[in-house]
Order: C-alpha cells, then sequence, then structure tokens
C-alpha cells in the first residue's frame, strides 16, 4: 500500500511539472485566449500563492509543497499569454504588484495567513466555478484544454488521497 501512494505522490509532483503546458500550447497554437477565463486564472493563482506562503510561512518540509512554485510559474506564463491575447498587457504590472503586495500581506499578521489558508478550498472551487460559468457564459470552450483539467483532476484525487491516509512526499 505505502508503494501504491509514494507511486501517486510522485507521478502528482510529476503531473504538476506540466500540467498548464496543454493549456499553453492550445493558447499559443490558436493565437487566442478564446474560452480562457481571465478570473479564473487569478484566483487559482491567488490559491496557489496563499497555500505556498502558508507552508513557507510555517517551516513545512519542502517536499510536501515543492508542486506549487512550479504551479505558480505555470499559471504566471498561461496568465501572461491570456493578457498578450485578449490585448490586457497594461493589466500584468497591476496584477504584479497586487500578488507582490498580497505575498507580504498575507504575514503580517498571523490571522491573516491562517485565514487566508482557511479560505483556499472555497478559491479553488471559486476558480473552477468561475471558469465553469465562463464556458456557459460564451457557449465557446475555445482553448480551454481538456488535457489540462483531465490532469487537475487526478492531482486533486491523488492528493487528497494521500492526505486522507497521512503520506505525502
Amino acid at each position: 500500500m505505502e508503494a501504491l501512494l509514494a507511486l501517486a505522490n510522485w507521478s502528482t509532483l510529476l503531473v504538476c511539472m506540466v500540467i498548464k503546458l496543454p493549456q499553453v500550447v492550445a493558447v499559443l497554437a490558436a493565437r487566442s485566449a478564446r474560452g480562457v477565463s481571465l478570473e479564473s486564472l487569478v484566483l487559482e493563482l491567488s490559491g496557489f500563492l496563499v497555500f505556498l506562503r502558508y507552508q513557507s510561512y510555517y517551516s513545512y518540509p519542502l517536499e510536501t509543497y515543492l508542486e506549487y512554485p512550479i504551479l505558480i510559474a505555470q499559471d504566471v506564463i498561461l496568465l501572461l499569454f491570456v493578457l498578450h491575447y485578449s490585448d490586457n498587457m497594461k493589466q500584468a504590472l497591476p496584477y504584479i504588484v497586487i500578488f507582490v503586495g498580497g505575498w507580504y500581506f498575507l504575514t503580517l499578521q498571523k490571522w491573516i495567513i491562517d485565514l487566508s489558508m482557511n479560505l483556499c478550498t472555497l478559491i479553488s472551487a471559486a476558480s473552477k466555478f468561475a471558469q465553469l460559468r465562463y464556458l456557459w457564459q460564451t457557449r465557446d470552450s475555445g482553448q480551454v484544454s481538456a488535457l489540462t483539467w483531465s490532469m487537475s483532476a487526478y492531482t486533486c484525487a491523488s492528493k487528497q488521497h494521500a492526505k486522507s491516509t497521512g503520506f505525502c512526499i
């Protein structure tokens, strides 16, 4: 059983290393961000940043959150392409300021980082809901990658199982 859990954890890490690549490739190939919700992407990135900040603030072992810097880097790249293909690159600087400022704001008081972490599941769910709502409104999946969504579902399921068994890499 332990070997199966180790395989699930390592495969999750490997999938996280490339999870956004199908989405980025789809946007680049089409030279369009049609169907990709900016709101969803910003919420997802916010949740990842909160989780990473929380883990580092409380000095958790790097192995327990190693995938988050990788996910953040991929989300930032995707965000820049979405802004570029939506002719909104002028919004990049305010997003950078907000995310960097938020990174430092989170640890001004212990209760802020703790509350933020407690809201991470809600932020993650809101991100997925925002993407689904955007798809429903536009009635156009555009450049949304089914492979990226499938890999995301796998990583969520494997992380949840690892947490429930107390086994994490």
